[in-house]
């Protein structure tokens, strides 16, 4: 038709339905499960508004909504035929048949499926988003007749539920809207997948009551996260008082059913939901709730006596000041299996957060790391490099990644090492032409791109990053005749709306930029970008541009972390603490083919113990003084001399994450990495090294291990024949189970 596809694939809307690494892990999970032939279906929410639009005026991160379907959405199916009623609200009536959920409000489910295709097998899963919608007879079955323009206006009220994404990463936000779209989700989805159980040959052995005895052989369920949690009191609420089992019965087939994921240790992120939110919202689930952890409590208490304390600790409800549910209890007891999202985490989550319930069931605690899909994340975004990988090794590693290790019989061949930096090099260029066409600076192509790409957070530590800028930018001052290794200093991401240092934050990088992009002392040495609107569509194209990749966290906070693994497989080194996945890939590339600095999470705990005093490296170390005082006292902000001044106090008097304590290996780590990159035959080597070391990180290993370990069932590659060929019904294989 004469038209180009990269322009026509510009023009379609990221689907931004969730916030950070935790939805973009869900995406790559079911690339990999449709991959590996599992019958696999992922639930969500189909947002009308996913996460913000992100505007950068005047330094200042301002929102704006993100009207994703404003041009319709040609990929999903709406399927009315499935629409579910999900109840809100009413009252609890105890009857002799058992207990009745009454007068409640009725919200209505209407699912919308989008297909997801696994790489050349003909296999294509579903993606179940449900959208809500207000019954027909919505505030007009009430006597209240009056005002019927009112009663259709107030089909909205209803429809809220999936107006919006709440943009919060790594922060619980305990409103009730949000506790109504996480019941709403978990009620369709369960009512779906008992539907489904039902109609297959295990459901239907009895005409009057289906038994459930192998609803675990033929239904996993994965939470991820805590977010949908009420999954494990309404599964129980849909056994007990509509199939009528036996409290025991349900308990027993509902652990078996769930397992669940663990994405963060930060206190702030974990859900604590007020029981009388519960109480008014789900008044049954809450009874329910109690049920469960009165049978917890007597079960520790039996093997436990007389501790109160970790009576205390263990409880699904916190008592004291406003009582709350913790919902990773919950998932945990409700459980058959937990596990953390990188080895360190997985560790953390055992010794730390949930020692008291891993003392008392250890066999439910595992581990499986991370990854990513590599079809999105090399093929589609870097087709030069994966192209160039096919010709030494093959086209299998596609669906294969551990073959990467092949490429170290390539790692001395000085046309690959070349080839290898010339894919670089044009990625580079391309970048540096959009950034140029964007942001209407002069980017030097050679320089080295050293980019910080994820959610602006206070523990992911940009303002370490943005000290580092500040240092060399005070070198090339200081010093403009000497070697200066010429850096592209690139940091995007979005701050949740309602964190107010994070926007500080942003205010600080764009106020430095402003600084050093204008200085003429500076020229061509050293550019500081603030990428805007960062997303999944930006991240293809900056991430197979980036030489040195960014993961700066305190250790022990970054559970994993996947942004690192794209770095990886895309020929950037990676500079980083011990922290998340980066500990995996240091091991797994050698500790001395990373940059790796600072503290360890032994080094954390340890100066926790003896107080962190910041006070003490300022004073220490001038380069630091320097750039702190340079920030306080308005060098970067002279129209607004105490702009930043709440920037500096958090990081003297409340800075949990310890900026200064790692600020002298970071800048002396970032010293050797322009030491390397002079010479680009040892950088390439030691990207090539990376790039064969990066197997182990793709969701398809990730996803066999849950398979193997959590849900039980056997990945296929069995290559579904395409439709146009006839299919012999004996090969029409039904597979084991599926997993939701």
């Amino acid at each position: 038709l004469g038209l180009d596809m990269e322009e026509l694939e510009e023009i379609e809307e990221d689907a931004g339905l969730g916030n950070g690494g935790l939805g973009r892990l869900a995406a790559c999970f079911l690339d990999s499960m449709a991959t590996l032939g599992l019958a696999a279906y992922g639930y969500g929410i189909r947002y009308e508004y996913g996460i913000f639009n992100q505007k950068i005026r005047d330094g200042w991160q301002v929102e704006e909504a993100d009207d994703w379907l404003r041009h319709g959405n040609p990929w999903e199916k709406a399927r009315p035929e499935y629409m579910l009623p999900v109840h809100f609200y009413g009252r609890v009536e105890h009857t002799a048949t058992g207990a009745k959920w009454v007068d409640t409000q009725v919200v209505l489910a209407l699912p919308y499926d989008t297909p997801v295709p696994g790489y050349m097998n003909n296999t294509v899963n579903t993606m179940r988003l449900w959208s809500a919608r207000a019954p027909n007879d919505f505030n007009l079955r009430d006597f209240n007749v009056g005002d019927y323009i009112q009663a259709v206006l107030d089909r909205n009220l209803a429809e809220n539920i999936s107006r919006v994404l709440y943009p919060n990463d790594n922060f619980f936000e305990g409103k009730e809207l949000r506790l109504k779209q996480e019941y709403f989700v978990v009620a369709a989805t369960l009512q779906d997948i008992i539907r489904r159980f039902k109609a297959s040959k295990f459901g239907s052995t009895d005409s009057v009551r289906t038994v459930f005895d192998s609803f675990p052989d033929q239904v996993a369920i994965q939470l991820n996260d805590t977010h949908p949690a009420m999954a494990i009191p309404e599964l129980m609420r849909i056994f007990v008082d509509i199939e009528k089992l036996p409290w025991n019965k349900a308990w027993d087939i509902t652990k078996k059913t769930f397992a669940y994921t663990n994405h963060t240790v930060l206190p702030e992120a974990l859900e604590r939901w007020p029981v009388d939110l519960v109480e008014k919202l789900l008044p049954r689930h809450l009874q329910i709730i109690y049920e469960i952890n009165q049978k917890h409590l007597d079960h520790i208490a039996s093997l436990f006596p007389n501790d109160v304390e970790r009576l205390r600790r263990m409880s699904l409800i916190e008592e004291g000041g406003t009582k709350r549910i913790n919902m990773a209890h919950l998932c945990i007891v409700g459980s058959h299996a937990v596990n953390g999202v990188a080895k360190i985490h997985s560790e953390i989550v055992k010794t730390q957060v949930f020692e008291d319930f891993a003392a008392l069931e250890p066999e439910k605690f595992q581990n499986k790391t991370n990854g990513i899909t590599p079809r999105r994340w090399l093929l589609l975004c870097n087709p030069g490099l994966a192209e160039l990988i096919a010709e030494k090794i093959g086209e299998d590693y596609v669906r294969d990644l551990s073959q990467l290790t092949k490429l170290h019989e390539f790692v001395d061949d000085d046309l690959f090492i070349r080839e290898v930096a010339k894919v670089k090099q044009e990625n580079k260029v391309k970048f540096a032409l959009y950034l140029e066409k964007e942001y209407k600076v002069k980017i030097n192509p050679s320089s080295m791109f050293d980019v910080h790409v994820k959610r602006i957070h206070e523990y992911k530590r940009q303002l370490m990053n943005c000290l580092h800028i500040i240092t060399m930018y005070n070198r090339i001052r200081r010093d403009p005749a000497k070697l200066f290794v010429p850096r592209t200093v690139i940091i995007g991401g979005k701050a949740a709306p309602g964190y107010h240092m994070a926007k500080m934050i942003i205010k600080l990088i764009n106020a430095v930029a402003h600084v050093v992009n204008n200085d003429p002392a500076v020229g061509s040495k050293l550019k500081v970008i603030f990428l805007e609107n960062y997303r999944v569509s930006l991240a293809e194209k900056v991430i197979p541009a980036t030489d040195l990749s960014e993961q700066i966290s305190t250790a022990g906070t970054e559970a994993s972390g996947t942004g690192n693994m794209k770095f990886m497989l895309n020929g950037a080194l990676t500079i980083g603490t011990m922290d998340g996945a980066n500990v995996e890939m240091a091991e797994e590339a050698g500790e001395e083919n990373l940059f790796i600095f600072g503290m360890r999470v032994e080094d954390v705990t340890e100066l926790d113990r003896e107080g962190y005093n910041a006070q003490k490296y300022y004073e220490r170390l001038p380069e630091l003084k320097h750039a702190i005082d340079q920030i306080a006292s308005g060098f970067f902000s002279p129209e607004e001399p105490d702009l930043f001044k709440d920037v500096v106090d958090m990081l003297f008097h409340h800075d949990r994450f310890k900026v200064f304590a790692d600020y002298e290996a970071y800048i002396k780590c970032q010293e050797k990495v322009s030491e390397l990159y002079l010479n680009s035959k040892a950088w390439t080597k030691m990207v090539i090294r990376n790039i064969a070391a990066a197997g182990k990180f793709s969701s398809d290993r990730t996803i066999k291990e849950y398979a193997r370990d959590i849900w039980h069932v056997e990945p296929s590659d069995l290559k579904i024949p395409p439709p146009n060929e006839p299919r012999d019904s004996a090969e029409d294989k039904t597979l084991n189970g599926t997993v939701a």
